[in-house]
């Protein structure tokens, strides 16, 4: 059991992020989605780690928050944000049956190049605007979008035989299998209010996470009556992204 999980984190690190694992040959990653919102977690706290370090050394917040954005998509590899780009050029086209099509061309159009410049435009001036927290918003923005694409991925159709979203659906099949990520999830904002002495915060996370998760998901499913792959990431990247928008209310 306990081997099995260390493989799914293994695996998991290597498939969603570019991070350094040795022996990467020998992970199956069959059960990746399964460990996606603790690569999240990971993910969120080394992106911290860098905003601390620009913060001792006395960057400016918004040139810290541009430079967090570019390691952010270092750090994933673009995996993400290349499906939110596919999935906008896909949904520009007005005929619903080539949509999926378009999706599958690697050429970026002009609505997928949009959409990436509006991602990290959010994600930079959101966090540009958040003044404390930084990394308790960092970890909870990554781990929610990656537990959103688990809960797209119980709920909804996938929409192709193949791909990389195809072993997603045979590992995550029904709502039970993404409760540990939610069970993590709010087991960090608990942690959240009874480390850090702030409730609100806990609960803001909480609720804001969820209901964006949930409203995502839906709306690719909506305008493509499923998912594939690419709605995977773009769920990821517009949770984050929203999510970071609403917390520069709550701070």
């Amino acid at each position: 059991m306990y081997s099995k999980l260390l493989n799914d984190i293994f695996a998991g690190i290597l498939f969603y992020s570019c991070l350094p694992i040795p022996f990467a040959y020998k992970f199956d990653f069959k059960r990746v989605a399964r460990v996606a919102p603790l690569v999240g977690i990971i993910i969120g706290g080394l992106l911290g780690l860098g905003d601390a370090v620009g913060n001792y050394l006395g960057m400016p917040v918004l040139t810290r928050s541009a430079c967090l954005v570019a390691i952010w998509v270092a750090i994933t590899g673009g995996l993400h944000l290349d499906g939110a780009m596919d999935t906008a050029d896909g949904l520009a086209v007005g005929d619903p049956e080539r949509r999926l099509e378009v999706m599958v061309d690697s050429a970026t159009g002009a609505f997928g190049a949009m959409a990436a410049v509006v991602l990290i435009l959010l994600k930079t001036m959101a966090l540009s605007d958040i003044p404390d927290n930084r990394l308790l918003i960092l970890i909870a923005a990554c781990g929610w979008g990656r537990w959103g694409q688990q809960l797209a991925i119980a709920r909804y159709p996938y929409l192709k035989a193949t791909g990389k979203g195809a072993f997603h659906k045979e590992a995550i099949r029904s709502l039970w299998d993404v409760l540990p990520g939610l069970v993590l999830m709010i087991s960090f904002s608990i942690l959240v209010w009874l480390w850090y002495k702030n409730l609100f915060l806990s609960i803001a996370m909480t609720l804001t996470g969820i209901v964006i998760t949930a409203f995502c998901g839906a709306w690719f499913n909506y305008k493509l009556g499923g998912h594939t792959g690419d709605t995977y990431g773009a769920v990821v990247e517009w949770t984050e992204a929203v999510f970071l928008c609403v917390m520069t209310i709550v701070c």
